[in-house]
C-alpha cells in the first residue's frame, strides 16, 4: 500500500520554542540594560564608574547566556506526541 502523504505545514522552529526564544531575547535585553549608565555629565571629567562589576562581567555573562539560550531554543527536538 501507498503511503500516506503528509501534507501538514511545517515551521523550521516548532511551536514549543517560542516560550524558550522569549525568555532568551528577554535576558539579553536585561543584559544591555544592565551596561547602560555610568558616563560622566562632563567630557572633560573620566568616570571609573564604567569599570564596574555589574558593567565589565555581570551584563555580558547575561547576553552570552542569553545568546546560548536562543540557539539552544532553535536548535532543540521537540518531543514528539503520539499519534492518535
Amino acid at each position: 500500500m501507498a503511503e500516506k502523504k503528509s501534507n501538514k505545514l511545517t515551521f523550521a522552529i516548532p511551536k514549543d520554542s517560542y516560550k524558550h526564544l522569549l525568555i532568551g531575547f528577554g535576558v539579553v535585553i536585561i543584559g544591555f540594560l544592565l551596561m547602560m549608565g555610568g558616563g560622566s555629565d562632563n567630557p572633560e571629567e573620566f568616570s571609573r564608574e564604567i569599570f564596574s562589576f555589574r558593567r565589565i562581567t555581570l551584563a555580558p555573562l547575561f547576553v552570552l547566556a542569553g545568546f546560548i539560550y536562543i540557539m539552544w531554543a532553535i536548535m532543540r527536538k521537540p518531543k514528539k506526541k503520539e499519534d492518535q
